[in-house]
Protein backbone atom coordinates (compact mmCIF):
# COMPACT_ATOMS: atom_id res chain seq x y z
CA UNK A 1 0.00 0.00 0.00
CA UNK A 2 3.02 2.84 1.11
CA UNK A 3 4.72 2.99 -1.88
CA UNK A 4 2.31 3.78 -4.67
CA UNK A 5 1.50 7.31 -2.42
CA UNK A 6 5.06 8.32 -2.10
CA UNK A 7 5.04 8.89 -5.67
CA UNK A 8 2.34 11.47 -5.30
CA UNK A 9 4.00 14.82 -5.10
CA UNK A 10 2.87 17.41 -2.85
CA UNK A 11 3.09 21.03 -3.32
CA UNK A 12 3.06 22.85 -0.11
CA UNK A 13 0.46 25.16 -0.51
CA UNK A 14 0.35 26.90 2.89
CA UNK A 15 0.62 25.68 6.76
CA UNK A 16 -2.68 23.91 5.77
CA UNK A 17 -3.15 22.78 2.37
CA UNK A 18 -1.23 20.79 -0.09
CA UNK A 19 -1.88 20.23 -4.05
CA UNK A 20 -1.86 17.19 -5.80
CA UNK A 21 -1.07 18.19 -9.36
CA UNK A 22 -2.78 17.17 -12.91
CA UNK A 23 1.07 16.59 -14.15
CA UNK A 24 0.78 13.62 -11.72
CA UNK A 25 -1.69 11.77 -14.03
CA UNK A 26 -2.74 13.05 -17.57
CA UNK A 27 -6.11 11.76 -16.92
CA UNK A 28 -6.81 14.53 -13.84
CA UNK A 29 -8.89 17.47 -14.91
CA UNK A 30 -8.52 19.51 -12.02
CA UNK A 31 -5.65 19.47 -8.83
CA UNK A 32 -6.14 17.67 -6.08
CA UNK A 33 -6.26 19.71 -2.58
CA UNK A 34 -5.10 18.38 0.64
CA UNK A 35 -6.70 19.91 4.01
CA UNK A 36 -3.60 19.05 6.74
CA UNK A 37 -1.06 20.03 8.88
CA UNK A 38 2.35 18.53 9.15
CA UNK A 39 1.75 15.89 11.13
CA UNK A 40 -1.69 15.18 10.00
CA UNK A 41 -0.10 14.63 6.40
CA UNK A 42 2.17 12.41 7.69
CA UNK A 43 -0.75 10.19 9.15
CA UNK A 44 -2.43 10.51 5.60
CA UNK A 45 0.56 9.35 4.14
CA UNK A 46 0.13 6.05 5.72
CA UNK A 47 -3.12 5.02 3.79
CA UNK A 48 -3.79 4.83 -0.19
CA UNK A 49 -6.57 7.78 0.37
CA UNK A 50 -4.51 10.31 -1.73
CA UNK A 51 -4.58 8.18 -4.85
CA UNK A 52 -8.25 8.83 -4.26
CA UNK A 53 -7.72 12.17 -4.29
CA UNK A 54 -5.85 11.71 -7.79
CA UNK A 55 -8.23 9.33 -8.84
CA UNK A 56 -11.84 11.72 -8.19
CA UNK A 57 -9.93 14.53 -10.19
CA UNK A 58 -10.71 12.33 -13.45
CA UNK A 59 -14.37 12.24 -13.12
CA UNK A 60 -16.18 13.53 -15.91
CA UNK A 61 -17.45 17.46 -15.56
CA UNK A 62 -15.60 17.92 -12.32
CA UNK A 63 -14.49 21.20 -11.45
CA UNK A 64 -12.36 23.86 -9.10
CA UNK A 65 -10.42 20.88 -7.24
CA UNK A 66 -10.70 17.07 -5.87
CA UNK A 67 -11.17 18.31 -1.97
CA UNK A 68 -9.67 16.01 0.89
CA UNK A 69 -10.58 17.00 4.37
CA UNK A 70 -8.04 16.46 6.87
CA UNK A 71 -10.04 13.63 8.72
CA UNK A 72 -9.43 11.86 5.23
CA UNK A 73 -9.20 8.25 5.24
CA UNK A 74 -9.45 5.59 2.39
CA UNK A 75 -13.13 4.37 0.98
CA UNK A 76 -15.18 3.22 -1.76
CA UNK A 77 -13.88 4.98 -5.38
CA UNK A 78 -13.71 8.09 -2.91
CA UNK A 79 -12.16 8.63 -0.15
CA UNK A 80 -14.09 9.69 3.33
CA UNK A 81 -13.44 13.35 3.95
CA UNK A 82 -14.12 13.64 -0.10
CA UNK A 83 -15.81 16.48 -1.23
CA UNK A 84 -15.78 16.81 -5.31
CA UNK A 85 -18.28 19.32 -7.57
CA UNK A 86 -19.44 18.21 -10.96
CA UNK A 87 -21.18 20.75 -13.66
CA UNK A 88 -24.97 20.03 -13.41
CA UNK A 89 -24.29 20.19 -17.53
CA UNK A 90 -21.67 18.17 -18.05
CA UNK A 91 -20.97 16.15 -15.30
CA UNK A 92 -21.45 13.28 -13.36
CA UNK A 93 -22.65 11.60 -10.01
CA UNK A 94 -21.05 8.76 -8.60
CA UNK A 95 -22.74 6.86 -6.03
CA UNK A 96 -19.63 5.76 -4.35
CA UNK A 97 -19.04 9.50 -3.64
CA UNK A 98 -21.95 9.46 -1.86
CA UNK A 99 -21.15 6.59 0.30
CA UNK A 100 -23.30 3.73 1.47
CA UNK A 101 -24.99 5.54 4.32
CA UNK A 102 -26.62 8.29 2.46
CA UNK A 103 -27.23 10.48 5.13
CA UNK A 104 -25.64 9.57 7.89
CA UNK A 105 -25.09 13.17 9.94
CA UNK A 106 -25.27 14.19 13.11
CA UNK A 107 -27.73 15.86 15.47
CA UNK A 108 -27.09 18.54 18.78
CA UNK A 109 -29.81 18.56 21.41
CA UNK A 110 -29.51 21.10 24.10
CA UNK A 111 -30.76 20.86 27.52
CA UNK A 112 -30.98 23.37 31.00
CA UNK A 113 -29.17 20.65 32.88
CA UNK A 114 -25.52 20.97 34.21
CA UNK A 115 -23.08 18.32 34.85
CA UNK A 116 -23.64 18.45 38.94
CA UNK A 117 -27.05 18.01 38.11
CA UNK A 118 -26.30 14.77 36.19
CA UNK A 119 -24.04 13.40 37.81
CA UNK A 120 -25.44 11.50 40.19
CA UNK A 121 -27.90 9.86 38.10
CA UNK A 122 -25.57 9.18 35.06
CA UNK A 123 -26.16 4.74 35.73
CA UNK A 124 -29.78 5.92 35.45
CA UNK A 125 -29.84 8.01 32.11
CA UNK A 126 -27.22 5.50 30.38
CA UNK A 127 -29.57 2.67 30.87
CA UNK A 128 -33.40 4.89 29.94
CA UNK A 129 -31.20 5.95 27.05
CA UNK A 130 -30.03 2.09 26.26
CA UNK A 131 -33.46 1.11 27.10
CA UNK A 132 -35.23 3.90 24.59
CA UNK A 133 -32.99 2.95 21.71
CA UNK A 134 -32.48 0.92 19.79
CA UNK A 135 -29.27 -0.45 18.28
CA UNK A 136 -27.01 -3.16 17.26
CA UNK A 137 -26.33 -4.69 13.60
CA UNK A 138 -29.47 -4.98 11.49
CA UNK A 139 -31.88 -4.09 14.60
CA UNK A 140 -35.29 -3.85 14.45
CA UNK A 141 -36.51 0.06 15.01
CA UNK A 142 -38.63 1.75 17.26
CA UNK A 143 -41.31 1.88 14.34
CA UNK A 144 -42.48 -1.16 11.70
CA UNK A 145 -43.48 0.71 9.37
CA UNK A 146 -46.29 -0.41 5.75
CA UNK A 147 -45.53 0.12 2.77
CA UNK A 148 -47.38 3.22 2.53
CA UNK A 149 -45.90 4.83 5.23
CA UNK A 150 -42.47 3.51 3.96
CA UNK A 151 -43.69 5.83 0.93
CA UNK A 152 -44.26 8.61 2.79
CA UNK A 153 -41.15 8.61 5.18
CA UNK A 154 -38.90 8.36 1.72
CA UNK A 155 -41.16 11.88 0.32
CA UNK A 156 -41.85 13.96 3.52
CA UNK A 157 -38.65 13.10 5.75
CA UNK A 158 -38.49 14.70 9.31
CA UNK A 159 -42.26 16.08 8.57
CA UNK A 160 -43.73 12.71 8.67
CA UNK A 161 -42.00 11.91 11.81
CA UNK A 162 -43.07 15.01 13.34
CA UNK A 163 -46.83 14.60 12.11
CA UNK A 164 -46.61 10.96 13.68
CA UNK A 165 -46.16 13.17 17.20
CA UNK A 166 -42.15 12.42 17.37
CA UNK A 167 -41.31 16.04 18.10
CA UNK A 168 -42.34 19.60 16.93
CA UNK A 169 -42.66 22.03 13.98
CA UNK A 170 -39.53 23.70 15.70
CA UNK A 171 -37.26 20.92 15.22
CA UNK A 172 -37.83 21.65 11.38
CA UNK A 173 -36.90 24.97 11.45
CA UNK A 174 -33.16 23.75 12.66
CA UNK A 175 -32.74 20.62 10.73
CA UNK A 176 -30.41 21.05 7.34
CA UNK A 177 -32.89 21.31 4.38
CA UNK A 178 -35.45 21.63 7.32
CA UNK A 179 -35.19 17.64 7.39
CA UNK A 180 -36.52 16.95 3.96
CA UNK A 181 -34.78 16.45 0.35
CA UNK A 182 -36.49 17.80 -2.70
CA UNK A 183 -36.96 15.33 -5.86
CA UNK A 184 -37.37 12.43 -4.04
CA UNK A 185 -39.65 9.63 -6.12
CA UNK A 186 -39.64 6.30 -4.11
CA UNK A 187 -40.26 4.43 -7.44
CA UNK A 188 -36.77 4.78 -8.10
CA UNK A 189 -36.01 2.30 -4.98
CA UNK A 190 -35.84 -1.73 -5.01
CA UNK A 191 -38.28 -3.69 -3.45
CA UNK A 192 -35.45 -4.68 -1.27
CA UNK A 193 -34.31 -1.48 0.18
CA UNK A 194 -37.92 -0.54 0.48
CA UNK A 195 -38.36 -4.12 2.63
CA UNK A 196 -34.87 -3.06 4.52
CA UNK A 197 -35.64 0.29 5.32
CA UNK A 198 -39.62 -1.16 6.97
CA UNK A 199 -38.11 -2.51 10.03
CA UNK A 200 -35.16 -0.15 10.79
CA UNK A 201 -37.04 3.21 11.92
CA UNK A 202 -35.79 4.49 14.80
CA UNK A 203 -32.40 2.75 15.63
CA UNK A 204 -29.08 3.48 16.10
CA UNK A 205 -27.23 0.49 14.28
CA UNK A 206 -23.59 -0.10 14.84
CA UNK A 207 -20.37 0.73 13.89
CA UNK A 208 -19.24 4.13 14.81
CA UNK A 209 -23.04 5.62 15.22
CA UNK A 210 -23.65 6.52 18.82
CA UNK A 211 -25.81 8.40 21.14
CA UNK A 212 -23.27 10.76 23.13
CA UNK A 213 -24.27 12.71 26.44
CA UNK A 214 -21.96 15.44 26.96
CA UNK A 215 -20.74 18.27 28.37
CA UNK A 216 -19.63 21.51 27.54
CA UNK A 217 -15.94 21.72 28.58
CA UNK A 218 -14.17 24.50 26.28
CA UNK A 219 -15.92 27.93 24.75
CA UNK A 220 -13.83 29.69 22.06
CA UNK A 221 -16.41 31.75 21.03
CA UNK A 222 -18.96 33.00 23.26
CA UNK A 223 -21.38 35.47 21.23
CA UNK A 224 -21.49 31.77 18.80
CA UNK A 225 -21.95 29.42 21.46
CA UNK A 226 -24.50 31.84 23.09
CA UNK A 227 -26.59 32.33 20.08
CA UNK A 228 -26.69 28.04 19.93
CA UNK A 229 -28.27 27.92 23.17
CA UNK A 230 -24.81 26.11 23.83
CA UNK A 231 -22.89 29.09 26.04
CA UNK A 232 -22.95 27.17 29.31
CA UNK A 233 -19.23 25.59 30.76
CA UNK A 234 -20.59 21.93 32.45
CA UNK A 235 -24.32 22.36 30.32
CA UNK A 236 -24.92 18.70 29.04
CA UNK A 237 -26.23 18.52 25.59
CA UNK A 238 -26.40 15.05 23.31
CA UNK A 239 -24.99 13.99 20.04
CA UNK A 240 -26.67 11.54 17.85
CA UNK A 241 -24.75 10.24 14.81
CA UNK A 242 -26.73 7.76 12.80
CA UNK A 243 -27.97 7.75 9.15
CA UNK A 244 -30.38 5.71 6.71
CA UNK A 245 -29.37 2.03 8.06
CA UNK A 246 -29.72 -0.99 5.99
CA UNK A 247 -31.86 1.17 3.41
CA UNK A 248 -29.68 3.76 2.42
CA UNK A 249 -27.05 1.00 2.01
CA UNK A 250 -29.02 -1.23 -0.35
CA UNK A 251 -30.06 2.02 -2.52
CA UNK A 252 -26.38 2.78 -2.88
CA UNK A 253 -25.35 -0.75 -3.56
CA UNK A 254 -28.06 -1.20 -6.19
CA UNK A 255 -27.12 2.36 -8.12
CA UNK A 256 -23.23 1.16 -7.65
CA UNK A 257 -24.35 -1.64 -9.73
CA UNK A 258 -26.24 -0.09 -12.07
CA UNK A 259 -23.44 2.94 -12.44
CA UNK A 260 -20.85 0.00 -13.23
CA UNK A 261 -22.92 -2.51 -15.61
CA UNK A 262 -23.05 1.35 -17.99
CA UNK A 263 -19.77 2.62 -17.87
CA UNK A 264 -18.99 1.62 -21.36
CA UNK A 265 -22.47 2.63 -22.88
CA UNK A 266 -21.87 6.41 -21.65
CA UNK A 267 -18.16 5.76 -22.95
CA UNK A 268 -16.38 6.23 -19.43
CA UNK A 269 -13.01 4.79 -18.82
CA UNK A 270 -12.28 5.64 -14.83
CA UNK A 271 -8.94 4.75 -13.15
CA UNK A 272 -10.91 3.11 -10.97
CA UNK A 273 -14.13 0.96 -11.16
CA UNK A 274 -15.25 1.76 -7.88
CA UNK A 275 -15.52 5.40 -9.12
CA UNK A 276 -18.62 4.40 -11.48
CA UNK A 277 -20.98 7.44 -12.50
CA UNK A 278 -23.96 8.40 -14.22
CA UNK A 279 -24.01 11.82 -16.19
CA UNK A 280 -26.73 14.44 -14.15
CA UNK A 281 -28.57 14.58 -17.10
CA UNK A 282 -29.25 10.99 -17.77
CA UNK A 283 -32.07 8.85 -16.99
CA UNK A 284 -30.04 6.64 -14.34
CA UNK A 285 -28.55 9.67 -12.85
CA UNK A 286 -32.09 11.20 -12.05
CA UNK A 287 -32.85 8.34 -10.51
CA UNK A 288 -30.23 7.73 -8.48
CA UNK A 289 -30.61 11.36 -7.21
CA UNK A 290 -34.05 10.39 -6.51
CA UNK A 291 -33.80 7.54 -4.42
CA UNK A 292 -30.85 8.92 -3.19
CA UNK A 293 -33.02 11.61 -1.55
CA UNK A 294 -35.31 8.67 -0.29
CA UNK A 295 -32.39 7.55 1.68
CA UNK A 296 -31.38 10.84 2.93
CA UNK A 297 -35.56 11.44 4.11
CA UNK A 298 -35.00 8.13 5.73
CA UNK A 299 -32.38 9.28 7.58
CA UNK A 300 -33.66 12.46 9.17
CA UNK A 301 -37.05 10.81 10.06
CA UNK A 302 -35.17 7.87 11.79
CA UNK A 303 -32.56 10.41 13.73
CA UNK A 304 -36.18 12.61 14.72
CA UNK A 305 -37.60 9.55 16.01
CA UNK A 306 -33.89 8.96 17.96
CA UNK A 307 -33.91 12.24 19.20
CA UNK A 308 -37.49 11.71 20.87
CA UNK A 309 -35.95 8.55 22.56
CA UNK A 310 -33.51 10.92 24.09
CA UNK A 311 -36.14 13.14 25.27
CA UNK A 312 -38.16 10.50 26.84
CA UNK A 313 -35.06 9.03 28.60
CA UNK A 314 -34.58 12.73 29.84
CA UNK A 315 -37.94 13.33 30.71
CA UNK A 316 -38.16 9.73 32.57
CA UNK A 317 -34.86 10.56 34.48
CA UNK A 318 -35.28 14.25 35.67
CA UNK A 319 -39.28 14.38 35.92
CA UNK A 320 -39.83 16.49 33.35
CA UNK A 321 -41.53 16.97 29.88
CA UNK A 322 -39.75 16.91 26.67
CA UNK A 323 -40.99 20.36 24.73
CA UNK A 324 -38.29 21.61 22.68
CA UNK A 325 -37.86 24.63 25.16
CA UNK A 326 -36.62 21.84 27.64
CA UNK A 327 -34.45 19.54 25.36
CA UNK A 328 -34.22 21.85 21.95
CA UNK A 329 -32.68 21.15 18.67
CA UNK A 330 -29.49 22.90 18.04
CA UNK A 331 -29.09 21.49 14.43
CA UNK A 332 -29.00 18.67 12.55
CA UNK A 333 -26.48 18.43 9.90
CA UNK A 334 -25.54 15.57 7.10
CA UNK A 335 -22.79 14.00 5.40
CA UNK A 336 -22.91 11.62 2.35
CA UNK A 337 -25.41 13.52 0.16
CA UNK A 338 -24.95 14.66 -3.29
CA UNK A 339 -26.23 18.39 -3.40
CA UNK A 340 -27.32 20.54 -6.34
CA UNK A 341 -25.82 24.34 -5.19
CA UNK A 342 -24.56 27.56 -7.07
CA UNK A 343 -20.63 29.04 -6.84
CA UNK A 344 -18.09 30.73 -8.66
CA UNK A 345 -15.55 28.40 -10.72
CA UNK A 346 -12.99 30.27 -12.52
CA UNK A 347 -14.71 33.67 -12.50
CA UNK A 348 -18.22 32.16 -13.85
CA UNK A 349 -21.31 31.31 -11.62
CA UNK A 350 -22.22 27.60 -12.13
CA UNK A 351 -25.00 25.18 -10.98
CA UNK A 352 -22.87 22.11 -9.89
CA UNK A 353 -23.63 18.91 -7.71
CA UNK A 354 -21.67 18.30 -4.90
CA UNK A 355 -20.63 15.02 -3.63
CA UNK A 356 -19.64 15.26 0.26
CA UNK A 357 -18.56 12.24 1.53
CA UNK A 358 -17.95 12.29 5.14
CA UNK A 359 -17.73 16.13 4.54
CA UNK A 360 -20.13 18.53 6.29
CA UNK A 361 -21.61 21.84 4.73
CA UNK A 362 -20.42 24.68 6.27
CA UNK A 363 -22.48 27.77 4.92
CA UNK A 364 -20.88 31.39 6.15
CA UNK A 365 -22.87 34.05 8.36
CA UNK A 366 -25.79 35.50 5.96
CA UNK A 367 -26.30 32.77 3.76
CA UNK A 368 -30.28 31.87 3.17
CA UNK A 369 -29.75 28.24 3.60
CA UNK A 370 -29.20 28.69 7.26
CA UNK A 371 -32.18 28.77 9.91
CA UNK A 372 -32.59 32.28 10.90
CA UNK A 373 -32.17 32.36 14.27
CA UNK A 374 -28.57 31.78 13.54
CA UNK A 375 -27.65 33.69 10.20
CA UNK A 376 -25.97 36.07 12.04
CA UNK A 377 -23.24 34.09 13.04
CA UNK A 378 -23.01 31.10 10.77
CA UNK A 379 -24.60 27.28 9.58
CA UNK A 380 -23.37 25.28 12.98
CA UNK A 381 -20.95 22.09 12.21
CA UNK A 382 -21.04 19.45 14.57
CA UNK A 383 -17.69 17.45 14.23
CA UNK A 384 -17.75 14.00 16.52
CA UNK A 385 -14.76 13.34 17.98
CA UNK A 386 -14.25 9.93 20.01
CA UNK A 387 -15.86 8.50 22.07
CA UNK A 388 -12.70 9.02 25.05
CA UNK A 389 -11.90 12.61 23.99
CA UNK A 390 -13.97 15.11 22.48
CA UNK A 391 -16.23 16.49 20.23
CA UNK A 392 -16.56 19.92 18.44
CA UNK A 393 -19.63 22.46 17.82
CA UNK A 394 -18.15 25.04 14.88
CA UNK A 395 -20.23 27.37 12.14
CA UNK A 396 -18.98 28.04 8.54
CA UNK A 397 -16.83 30.46 7.26
CA UNK A 398 -16.31 32.55 4.44
CA UNK A 399 -13.51 30.68 3.55
CA UNK A 400 -15.85 27.57 2.72
CA UNK A 401 -17.72 29.19 0.17
CA UNK A 402 -14.18 30.37 -1.93
CA UNK A 403 -12.16 27.24 -1.28
CA UNK A 404 -14.51 24.08 -1.17
CA UNK A 405 -18.02 24.58 -2.55
CA UNK A 406 -19.06 25.27 0.99
CA UNK A 407 -17.65 22.29 2.94
CA UNK A 408 -15.47 20.98 6.02
CA UNK A 409 -14.38 17.92 8.14
CA UNK A 410 -16.97 15.53 9.45
CA UNK A 411 -15.23 13.91 12.35
CA UNK A 412 -11.55 12.64 14.00
CA UNK A 413 -11.30 10.21 10.89
CA UNK A 414 -9.85 6.68 10.79
CA UNK A 415 -6.29 6.07 11.85
CA UNK A 416 -6.63 2.41 12.11
CA UNK A 417 -8.73 -0.34 10.13
CA UNK A 418 -11.37 -1.51 12.30
CA UNK A 419 -9.46 -4.76 12.25
CA UNK A 420 -6.16 -3.22 13.79
CA UNK A 421 -8.07 -1.08 16.53
CA UNK A 422 -10.08 -4.84 17.26
CA UNK A 423 -6.30 -6.82 17.71
CA UNK A 424 -5.18 -3.58 19.59
CA UNK A 425 -6.85 -4.21 22.93
CA UNK A 426 -9.17 -5.86 24.47
CA UNK A 427 -13.14 -4.46 25.08
CA UNK A 428 -12.67 -5.35 29.03
CA UNK A 429 -9.28 -2.99 28.57
CA UNK A 430 -11.25 -0.73 26.91
CA UNK A 431 -14.39 0.02 28.73
CA UNK A 432 -11.73 0.31 31.98
CA UNK A 433 -9.85 3.37 30.26
CA UNK A 434 -13.00 4.62 29.59
CA UNK A 435 -14.36 4.40 33.21
CA UNK A 436 -11.59 6.01 34.39
CA UNK A 437 -12.02 9.36 31.75
CA UNK A 438 -15.09 9.16 33.84
CA UNK A 439 -16.99 7.95 30.76
CA UNK A 440 -20.19 5.77 31.30
CA UNK A 441 -20.89 3.25 28.21
CA UNK A 442 -24.23 1.07 27.49
CA UNK A 443 -23.06 -1.21 24.13
CA UNK A 444 -24.93 -3.84 22.27
CA UNK A 445 -21.89 -5.67 21.20
CA UNK A 446 -18.94 -5.43 23.52
CA UNK A 447 -16.90 -7.77 20.68
CA UNK A 448 -17.62 -4.60 18.16
CA UNK A 449 -16.83 -1.75 20.86
CA UNK A 450 -12.50 -2.15 20.39
CA UNK A 451 -12.96 -1.15 16.62
CA UNK A 452 -13.99 2.33 17.64
CA UNK A 453 -11.27 2.75 20.31
CA UNK A 454 -10.01 6.54 20.98
CA UNK A 455 -6.79 4.82 19.70
CA UNK A 456 -8.52 4.20 16.42
CA UNK A 457 -9.33 7.82 15.74
CA UNK A 458 -7.11 10.96 14.23
CA UNK A 459 -6.91 13.64 17.16
CA UNK A 460 -10.18 15.62 16.44
CA UNK A 461 -8.63 18.40 17.73
CA UNK A 462 -6.24 18.79 15.17
CA UNK A 463 -8.55 18.13 12.42
CA UNK A 464 -10.62 20.71 13.60
CA UNK A 465 -8.01 23.29 14.17
CA UNK A 466 -6.81 23.09 10.78
CA UNK A 467 -10.28 23.58 9.24
CA UNK A 468 -10.38 26.87 11.75
CA UNK A 469 -7.00 27.58 10.57
CA UNK A 470 -8.00 27.35 6.49
CA UNK A 471 -10.63 29.32 7.12
CA UNK A 472 -13.54 26.78 6.36
CA UNK A 473 -15.59 26.84 9.57
CA UNK A 474 -15.24 28.67 13.65
CA UNK A 475 -14.61 26.94 16.56
CA UNK A 476 -17.13 27.83 18.97
CA UNK A 477 -17.27 24.77 21.77
CA UNK A 478 -15.55 21.89 22.63
CA UNK A 479 -17.67 18.76 24.06
CA UNK A 480 -16.29 15.96 26.30
CA UNK A 481 -18.24 12.52 26.88
CA UNK A 482 -20.40 11.69 29.75
CA UNK A 483 -22.34 9.00 28.53
CA UNK A 484 -21.74 6.79 25.61
CA UNK A 485 -24.74 4.44 23.85
CA UNK A 486 -23.86 2.44 21.00
CA UNK A 487 -24.32 -1.01 18.87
Amino acid sequence: MGNSQEKIPLERVDNNRWRIPTRYNTDMHVPGMVYADDELIEQILQDNALQQVANVATLPGIVGYSLAMPDIHWGYGFPVGGVAATSAESGVVSPGGIGFDINCGVRLLATDLLNEQVRGKVDKLANELFSHLPSGVGGAGMRDLNSAEMRSVMVRGSAWAIEEGYGFVEDLEVTEEHGCLAGANPDAVSDTAMRRGMKQLGSLGSGNHFCEVQKVDHIYDEDAATALGIGQLGQIVVTIHCGSRGFGHQVAEDYVKLAESKQQDFGFHLVDRQLACLPLQSEEGKAYLAAMACGANFAWANRQLLMYGVRQAFASVFGRKTRPRDVPLVYDVCHNIAKMEEYEVDGQVQRVCVHRKGATRAFPAGNPAIPEKYRAVGQPVLIPGDMGRYSFVLVGAQGSMEQSFGSCCHGAGRRQSRTAARKSMSSKDLLNQLAARGVTVRVHSKNLLTEEAPQAYKDAQQVVNVVHNAGLAKLVVRLKPVIVVKG
